[in-house]
């Protein structure tokens, strides 16, 4: 039988061997011959040998601040070496998939995926309606807790080039090694730990580049293979105006809780897409201009450009200066505000697909199919997908800051006090003036150049009459936090319908989609009614059905929920909310979009994208679905071209199988035990994290929480603004990335699996735990939760986190830490003895290994991190000292979600 991880071994011995031969030129043999000792006791150690981890504990005890940095440096870039063999060996399977003649497709691939739908009944016309009508949206974020440094990454990449190489030059491989160490060298002399916080502007520049690097060139790949998998299964091919994906942004526009984020941040973040796409496009047009030198063209395309030697050439060229004419006005409107776009710069898509589509049509009358199918196919593809900007860019912000501007504009026009309004007087109000052509104030009020609006009032203002001014494609949804009323979506309305009489041309796209974001168990709890108000406004449904297609788009939390409740009681109450939105559309005739705010870790919401799309409440995901691709997943699904592929094909061929998927409907019985599972954990949960005084106090001392808020390492603030000083504030105002974040690093990874525990062992009884077995044999939502639970309960490790508590927390409080750990062993017994298993991932040998093999490398980071910080906490801030221990905790946080796979 095959070895099939053999090629992967091999991969991490040659890696392990460079880094060590990289350490002893770097730092000499004392530091190689101590990050050996380290290994062999870290493997010791948690193999059972009591010694070996009294050993490790006095080394790192005893052992001088830089040095430990060094040996915290080797474990992080060994587990980073492993991360990159590891994807590259994906990649490699994937491959031998594709090359192997004769053997079964890879699982949820195009042609498995459609070969079995197509055998269940499905017809090739319904599939063919289907995948062409996908509209998918792909929204990438910013990551306040991204640890690592864009250049690293980089150099990571050219790594996983070296490997693939390696694989295909079998006979010079000291040639590749020789490149191998030279990158490896690069990466250890290279300064991981940022020495300022990143702006906003970072952020955006860092997305932009994952569309330059890989992006631009993945997706036309995939969308010929679905075009291939498409002429194979349905007889039809992919038609070149369909855009299954599209890509979206927060970056730049997520104004929610981060003052960082400003109307000139949004209009940067614009024009930074728009000189990006230009430059793409510009490269791409030159290149098919050299391509394009036949002199054979219709009659079509030469009465278009006269008697030319090469027309191809000539009815490009206009579009190679308006493409040029688009660089230059980017560039000078990033220095120059006031810079006017001339009549060449692009806005609108379409002046681009007419002169592509003209040659197109062309070659195909003189019978150039092959090489209109070529290039000049992708390219138009391209502009399908990315339009001008490559991501429409969302805005978000809280629903009060909205009240607060309107209040503002209401006073000056004497019209009232908004704020003290009730819903109802607050709609009529709203709908009235959103019917009217009159501007509520004067465009003076929104330059606000005297200063005559609050600067919260002015930042609100100055984003909307930023959007207007966009062009077509810029802008994608506006998502309101904290959104209860349908007041709440109006104003916006109102607020950007104000904006755009003063400052839309005749260049600006539509107005943008008005997205309220629930979040909290409360709010999850109360969307139907919520959803069902709105869609009681008229104003509302003929607003939908007139610009946005007929479609509603709502926007789910899933971190928020997490925290206020657990992980068990917020993904049942997100269940029910899919299902109660969808059918509040379908009562009023609107089809909804949902929007999934999922994180990369358990606690968000995260998991495998094809499970977590097929779990999904039947009819919700119906040809559409929106998701939030958080920051530090972005490089593991899209930072290599193959990867990209592959994420972009589980999305397509999840939501088309769930979009045609009848089963997976839930029994009453099925319901009920969910309803009680989800109301003991979220007592267990809160009677913890709310109710315990010790908890708090326990959290801060046991965590690196307060270090993770002072080190740079995102542009958004940790906390949300609280008037209450940090020592008396409980965990309501920390975002729920950093509280997701502190405990991985722990390894106790609390926020996935607190309350489940307790929530099993109440329900687990006569007819419920028979019940409990077929849900988690039979219903698909109920087996991948426990699947990501498993998975998680295979991550934690009680006696790291019992390691930290002996280093860092007072002793009074230490009972806490136990209490939490006995929870987690109740957890892990009722998740095993509930789907009768031994040990977490039985049925996942790979990943469990994976696992076992990574731990003894992590748990020397995990012990240096809490010597840092037992360190940090009594170091003088003046001191040099407290530079050097922040710059190596760093180091392990970085290391730690290496080894982790993740990081909030």
């Amino acid at each position: 039988m095959e070895d099939t991880l053999s090629p992967l071994r091999e991969d991490v011995r040659l890696l392990g061997a460079i880094l060590g031969d990289v350490l002893k030129h770097q730092e000499g043999q004392a530091v190689y011959e101590l990050v050996e000792r380290v290994r062999l006791l870290s493997k010791a150690a948690r193999n059972g040998d009591s010694k070996a981890d009294d050993d490790l504990n006095a080394i790192f005890r005893n052992l001088p601040t830089e040095d430990a940095h060094r040996v915290a440096r080797a474990f992080a870039h060994f587990l980073a070496l492993a991360n990159i063999a590891e994807q590259h060996h994906r990649i490699r399977r994937r491959r031998s998939y594709e090359q192997t003649g004769g053997c079964a497709p890879q699982r949820a691939s195009l042609d498995e995926t459609f070969a079995r739908l197509i055998a269940g009944g499905v017809s090739p016309q319904q599939l063919h309606h289907t995948v062409t009508s996908l509209d998918i949206g792909l929204v990438l974020t910013a990551h306040p807790t991204q640890a690592q440094r864009r250049t690293i990454i980089q150099k990571y990449g050219r790594i996983a080039g070296l490997l693939k190489i390696r694989d295909q030059e079998t006979k010079a491989p000291n040639v590749v090694r020789t490149k191998l160490e030279r990158v490896i060298t690069e990466s250890w002399g290279t300064d991981e730990v940022r020495r300022r916080k990143p702006t906003p502007e970072d952020e955006v520049r860092n997305g932009l580049a994952w569309f330059e690097q890989v992006l631009w060139d993945a997706v036309p790949a995939h969308l010929r293979a679905l075009d291939r998998a498409l002429k194979t299964h349905a007889g039809r091919a992919l038609p070149l105006e369909s855009s299954p994906i599209c890509f979206g942004s927060w970056m730049g526009g997520d104004r929610d809780g981060n003052p960082n984020v400003t109307p000139e941040t949004t209009r940067r973040a614009i024009l930074l897409a728009r000189w990006q796409a230009a430059a793409l496009y510009l490269r791409e047009i030159e290149v098919l201009r050299e391509e394009l030198s036949i002199n054979k063209a219709s009659e079509e395309l030469l009465g278009r450009v006269g008697p030319v030697w090469e027309p191809y050439r000539e009815a490009l060229r206009p579009l190679k200066a308006q493409f040029e004419a688009t660089l230059e006005y980017c560039e000078q409107a990033l220095s120059d505000r006031s810079t006017v776009a001339g009549s060449e710069v692009l806005f609108d898509p379409s002046r681009v697909k007419a002169p592509l589509e003209l040659c197109r049509r062309s070659l195909l009358a003189c019978g150039y199919d092959v090489i209109a199918e070529g290039r000049l196919e992708d390219l138009l593809r391209r502009v399908t997908v990315f339009g001008l900007t490559l991501v429409e860019l969302d805005l978000r912000q809280e629903a009060d800051r909205h009240t607060e501007a309107l209040d503002f504009l209401c006073r000056t026009a004497g019209l009232g006090d908004y704020r003290q309004w009730d819903e109802d007087r607050r709609q009529a109000f709203l709908i009235e003036h959103l019917q009217q052509g009159t501007p509520l104030v004067g465009i003076e009020y929104w330059r606000d150049s005297d200063g005559r609006a609050p600067e919260s009032v002015a930042q609100v203002l100055g984003a909307f009459a930023v959007a207007a001014h966009q062009g077509q494609g810029a802008l994608g949804a506006y998502v309101i936090s904290m959104a209860s009323q349908p007041s709440d979506v109006l104003a916006v309305e109102l607020l950007q319908s104000e904006a755009r009489k003063f400052f839309a041309d005749g260049a600006s796209g539509p107005p943008m989609r008005v997205v309220p974001l629930f979040e909290t168990l409360a709010d999850l709890e109360g969307i139907e009614g919520a959803v069902e108000k709105l869609l009681a406004v008229p104003w509302v449904v003929n607003r939908l059905r007139e610009v946005h297609g007929g479609r509603l788009e709502i926007m789910l939390g899933y971190s928020d929920s997490a925290k206020d409740a657990g992980r068990l009681a917020a993904s049942w109450a997100l269940y029910k909310a899919q299902e109660a939105v969808v059918a509040a559309g379908r009562r009023a005739g609107i089809q909804v979009t949902l929007f999934h705010g999922r994180g990369g870790t358990v606690g968000r919401g995260g998991g495998p994208t094809h499970a977590a799309i097929l779990s999904q409440p039947p009819g919700s995901v119906d040809h559409t679905i929106r998701v939030t691709e958080q920051g530090e997943m972005i490089a593991a699904k899209f930072g290599l071209p193959e990867l990209a592929g592959r994420n972009l094909e589980l999305y397509v061929t999840a939501v088309t199988e769930s979009s045609l998927r009848t089963e997976g409907q839930s029994t009453a019985a099925w319901r009920g035990v969910m309803d009680r599972l989800a109301e003991h954990s979220t007592r267990a949960y809160r009677n913890v994290v709310r109710h315990d005084p010790r908890f708090v106090p326990y959290f801060r001392t046991a965590t690196p929480e307060t270090e993770l808020a002072r080190l740079n390492i995102g542009s958004r603030p940790a906390r949300r603004p609280s008037a209450v000083p940090l020592e008396e504030q409980g965990i309501e105002t920390l975002r729920a990335i950093p509280w997701i974040f502190a405990w991985t690093q722990i390894r106790l990874m609390l926020p996935s699996w607190l309350g489940l525990g307790e929530a099993l062992q109440a329900v687990n009884d006569g007819d419920d735990r028979l019940t409990l077995e077929i849900m988690a044999r039979e219903w698909p939502f109920f087996s991948t939760f426990l699947d990501l639970i498993e998975m998680v309960l295979a991550k934690t490790l009680p006696d790291i986190a019992a390691h930290y508590d002996a280093l860092l927390v007072p002793p009074e409080l230490r009972d806490m830490g136990t209490e939490l750990r006995d929870r987690l062993g109740q957890t892990r017994s009722e998740v095993l003895g509930l789907r009768q298993r031994n040990a977490p991932l039985i049925d996942n040998p790979v990943l469990s290994r994976s696992i076992d093999v990574r731990n003894p490398y992590v748990d020397p980071i995990n012990r240096l991190q809490a010597e840092f910080l037992r360190r940090l906490r009594t170091a003088p801030e003046e001191h040099g000292e407290f530079e050097r221990l922040r710059a190596a905790l760093l180091t392990t946080i970085n290391g730690v979600a290496a080894g982790m796979r993740n990081t909030g």
